[in-house]
This record gives structure tokens, sequence and C-alpha cells, in this order.
């Protein structure tokens, strides 16, 4: 007898036995559910790393996960069943929980690419689960559970920070943001599209062969999940690594196409390579497969071209090799040969001439070099048009053009009384200067000031060079503030005013790097930046429309930017572009303004005078993710205003 009143003195028994009086349900099976949530746990936790784009927010939900184990310990102990109201909220975390871990998955080995051109989406992922484990934890019966108050109180933290987690507007990354849209826009491709590739590599992680090939293999897997659906943006995954291939120099003579999307996976979406078969150094399937001294497979021309630019250990473990012979690995040839065969696979052709080609050029850079300091005028011509065109053409002529004296005999050239002479140049430099190395170098060579002489008085395509060979340098910080101590902003701001269609997207794309530099934002609104930058954002030719707010979005977080931009014109073009402009437009316009606004309310009353409100509210409900996070944060200064 004494059991049975102990069992009805405890609040969570009374409750439990109160919901089946009441017809509510039947005794759930409390520790198979529990058990579920924290196997989840348990295995969010072992993936340990998450891509750069979004590993601050995975980190954060695996730690919002963790801080719930305390209450389903407490939960997986109790000796009675609990309320059907307290299962029905633990099956709805176990939805959320499972979400996350699929979301966390995708995170942890997705494509790099995928997850930094789709960034918004996920990101609205994130607040998806958030909403979710809200949703189950807000309606959690803690007090009929009987829990102890610390694991309450741990909970009920969690709970606040989810609700702090759904309102919170994410920093964007204004840099991966701009390469991306520099990079994805139909512009000539020239070897500023190169720097920027380099610095998106280095963003993404996608320098070395491991992580390139692990890429591929993610975009495959993105690629047949899709089952055909999303083709552009497909498209441009598969340009996009593709490109940062062709920068690491890595092999790949037909593109991506022959190794993620070959015409018979097409055809077969089911039929996927063997990762054996592949060739670590150009993702493609071998056909020539040798071993090396650890013991890995390489395509023969690949691994020769490896062994041919001088490295000596091996591309895939990096370890020294004990000597450089290479065994053809029969074995493995055959089984490519027969399952090419089954599945009607065509192997590339490999083209011996490209290879000589190669060799050519490589053993006629030294001679280029001293042909540059040669005292007849058209041997030095032909020479920097030659190193002008190697350097473009290859990596490894970068470097061994650099190794063999190449940069200073070009700086050397630079003031060169010879407009050809001066446009080949610089377009070297610009062309050397995507090799990171190359960077340091040719600024401790001193080419930056002379370099902002040609921007200054050199002819129209020597100017835009000029332009995108500062923007390549100023990928380093020290060059940001190198190039800004030397006055080579204010020139740029000239070429954004005067300057050809293409020379104001290269002083644009030039003058966004280097107002990421604090320092360089009060000396660009010195220069005038701000009334170039209005023409181009009315000049619907030029399609800079998002460029131009990116760079304004960088202004405005500056003191003397608030004064310089935040005046009536521009923010009846602010209001327009939230009304009438894409989707991206209403996204920078809301950016700009908010920023504005959040120093300045008179500016958020101005576009409130311009009926700004009923805009924002529609991009509230129907605009990009981060476009609603942002009209969002938005709507609060101007209700404020409204009260005035």
């Amino acid at each position: 007898m004494g059991d049975v009143d102990g069992e009805k003195t405890n609040p969570a028994a009374m409750a439990a036995d109160a919901g089946r009086e009441e017809g509510e349900g039947e005794e759930h099976d409390v520790a198979d559910l529990v058990g579920e949530l924290l196997e989840i746990i348990d295995s969010v936790g072992s993936f340990g790393e998450y891509r750069r784009t979004q590993r601050k927010e995975s980190f954060n939900l695996v730690r919002r996960m963790k801080l719930v184990a305390p209450l389903l310990e407490e939960l997986q102990d109790l000796e009675y069943p609990i309320p059907d109201a307290a299962y029905a909220r633990l099956s709805g975390l176990l939805k959320a929980f499972s979400a996350s871990r699929k979301l966390l998955r995708c995170c942890h080995d997705g494509s790099k690419i995928y997850l930094a051109l789709e960034s918004e989406a996920v990101m609205g992922r994130f607040h998806m689960v958030y909403d979710r484990m809200n949703q189950a934890l807000e309606g959690m019966p803690y007090d009929a559970l009987v829990i102890s108050d610390e694991v309450k109180e741990q909970v009920e933290l969690m709970s606040l920070q989810l609700r702090r987690a759904k309102r919170r507007v994410d920093t964007q990354d204004m840099e991966l943001a701009m390469d991306l849209m520099v990079v994805l826009s139909k512009r000539d491709d020239r070897n500023a599209d190169g720097a920027i590739l380099e610095r998106l590599a280095k963003k993404l992680e996608l320098q070395t062969l491991p992580d390139l090939r692990a890429e591929t293999m993610a975009i495959k897997k993105l690629i047949k999940e899709r089952c055909g659906a999303n083709t552009d943006s497909t498209q441009q995954i598969m340009d996009l690594l593709n490109k940062f291939k062709r920068v690491a120099g890595v092999e790949d003579s037909k593109g991506l196409s022959d190794v993620t999307l070959p015409k018979y996976l097409e055809k077969c979406p089911s039929l996927m390579i063997p990762n054996d078969f592949l060739c670590p150094v150009s993702l493609e399937i071998m056909s020539d497969p040798v071993i090396v001294a650890t013991g890995q497979t390489y395509e023969r021309r690949s691994i020769q071209k490896w062994l041919d630019a001088g490295h000596r250990n091996c591309p895939k473990t990096r370890q020294t090799l004990a000597h450089l012979s290479l065994a053809p690995n029969y074995a493995l040839r055959n089984l490519i040969m027969q399952w090419c065969e089954k599945n009607k696979v065509e192997l590339l052709k490999i083209d011996a001439d490209q290879d000589s080609d190669h060799l050519e050029q490589k053993e006629e850079i030294p001679s280029l070099v001293r042909d540059l300091s040669s005292i007849h005028l058209d041997v030095q011509r032909k020479a920097v048009k030659k190193i002008r065109m190697l350097s473009k053409e290859n990596p490894d002529n970068r470097i061994l053009i650099a190794k063999h004296g190449g940069i200073p005999a070009l700086v050397g050239l630079i003031p060169y009384p010879d407009s050809k002479i001066q446009e080949h140049t610089v377009t070297a430099l610009l062309n050397l200067s995507i090799d990171e190395r190359n960077k340091r170098i040719i600024a401790k060579e001193g080419a930056i000031p002379a370099i902002i002489e040609i921007l200054k008085s050199g002819t129209v395509e020597a100017k835009e060079n000029s332009a995108t060979a500062l923007f390549s340098l100023s990928m380093l910080e020290e060059n940001k503030v190198m190039i800004g101590n030397m006055n080579g902003i204010l020139p740029l701001v000239d070429l954004l005013r005067d300057g050809t269609i293409r020379g104001k997207k290269d002083a644009a794309t030039a003058l966004f790097n280097l107002v990421l530099n604090y320092g360089n934002k009060a000396r660009a609104i010195d220069a005038g930046i701000v009334a170039p930058l209005l023409d181009v954002l009315g000049d619907k030719n030029l399609g800079m429309v998002d460029e131009a707010l990116s760079i304004f979005l960088l202004l405005a977080s500056h003191p003397d930017g608030h004064t310089a931009i935040g005046q009536l014109p521009f923010i009846e073009t602010l209001v327009q572009l939230i009304k009438e402009g894409t989707p991206k437009n209403k996204e920078c316009a809301l950016s700009v303004l908010l920023e504005l606004g959040t120093h300045d309310s008179s500016l958020v009353s101005a576009a409130l005078r311009l009926g700004v409100y009923e805009h924002v509210c529609e991009v509230e409900k129907s605009g990009t993710n981060r476009a609603k996070r942002k009209a969002k944060s938005l709507l609060p200064l101007i209700n404020k205003c409204k009260e005035v």
C-alpha cells in the first residue's frame, strides 16, 4: 500500500495516469525514443570538422544539441511513464535532431562550392531546425517530469539561445560574396578571375590535390541526388571546380564533365567511376597507371609532369620518393579496361604534342628572361610579349619565370617609354601575381608605385591591366596598405569615372578589395569615389548594381561614409531598388539602408517618406533568405521612426 501511495504522490506519475484516464494515449517506449536522441547527439559529435562557410553555425548547432543531453539522461533514468504531451514533444525533438544531423552531414562532407554558392539557403535550413527544436522544448511539461532545477535551467538557456539564433542577422562574408559575384558574372575571362579564384580556393580550402579530388566526389554525389534538377546551379558548380583545378595546376584537358558528368553517367546516373580508377593528380580515369616509390598509383603522363617540375615527393602522401622509377600497374590497367568495356566508356586520348610543347616552353624561359635586359628594343618586345603569354598559360611557368629572375627584370621595364612594352610588362606581372609567392616578390621589387604610374598615364589597355594587377596584388593585406599609402586609390577612382566598360569593372573590383581595409575607406571617400559609384549604380549597360552596392556597404561602415553616402538622392535609389530590383539587388540595397539607418535614423525616416515600408514588408515575405533577415532587422527601425 505504501508503494502505491508513494507513486501517487509523484507528480509525473499522476500526470501520466491522468493522461491515460482521459484517453489521451497509452504507455510509450520512452527508452527507445530517448536512446535515438542520444545516439544522434553522439553521432554529430563525431563529425569533427565542417566546411569553412558553415563551420561556425555547425559548431553552434552541435553545442546546442549537446545541451539537451542532460535532460535526456534524466528522462532515461525515470522509473515511471511520462505524459503523452512530453512524449509528443520528444518525438518532435527527434524529427528536429534528425533534420539537424542531415544538415550537419552536408556541412561536414558536402560540396564546398555548393555550400558557398547556396550559403543563404543553407542558413535557412539552420533557422528551420532551430525553430523546430525550440517548438519541441518550449512546450515540454517540465514540472510534470520532475527534472532537476539545474537541468531545467540549462534547457531554458538553450531555448533562449535558439530564439536569439532565429532573430540573429548573419554577417555575410563580403569578400567571399563579391568574389563569387565577379567569377560567376559573364565578363571577359582574364587573369583577374585567376586572382579571385586563388583567393576563393584558399577560403574554400580547395588548393590541394586531395581536397580537389574529394570535392569532385562530393559534386558527383550532389548531381546524382539532384536527378537532373537545378541544372543552372549544377553547371555553375562544375564550372567553378574546373577553374579551381586550373589554378592549382591540375590537369583536366576536357573539364569536369569527363569526371563528374560524363555522357554515360547522364544516361545511367547510378554508374559511378571507382575511386581507384582515377588518377589523384588529373582526377581522370587512368589509361597508363604506374606505381611510384611510395606504392601510390598515378597516370604516367601526370606523375611524369609532376617530377619534371622538380618535385621529389609523392603528390598524395607528401612522402619523399626514395627513387624516381615508375613501374607499370598492369593489374589495375586490366581492371580499368574491363570496366570501361563493360560500361562502354572511352578513355581519353593522350596528346603527346602537348607534352612536347610544355617541355619546349620550360627550356625557353631562362633565355627569355635574359632577353628582357637586351640592348635591342625589338628583342625586349618579343621577350616580354612571350613571357606575358607563357605566364598566362601555365602555373608552372609562373614559378619558373620567377625562379629565373623574371620579376625584377619586368619591374625594371615598367617605366620604359614604349607603350607596347608597358602593356605587356604590366600584364605579365598581373599573370605572375596569381601565384601568392610572386605577389610578395613583385611588391618587394618596387612594382606597386610603377604600376600606379601606368594607371595614371598609360594606354587604355595598360590602365585596365594595371587596375587588375593592383587588385591581384591587394589580395595580401600588407599590399592593400601599401597601395593605399602610395596614393593608388585616386587613379582607380578616375578609371571608375572615365574608363571603358571593362575599365570601370576592373576599377570597381580593385576598389572593393582595397576598401576591405579600414584605412582605405577614408582614402576612397577623400578621392571622391561616391559620385562615380553612383553613376555606375545608375548605368544599366554596366550591369554592376550589386558590385556597386557592395562597395557602398563597406563605405557605410566608416564614419566618413555616413555623411558622404547618406544623401536623399541615394536613399531614393535604394528605395527604388528595394521596390523594383532583382532579388540580389533588393538584398544588397536593404543591407546598405540597414547599415546607414543603424547610425542615422533620419535616413530611415527619409526612406519611410519615400514609401519604403510596404516594399520592405514584401521582401520580408518573398525575398532571398538573407534579404528576409535584413528586412526583419530594418522593420523595427522603420516602426520606431513611424512612432516619432
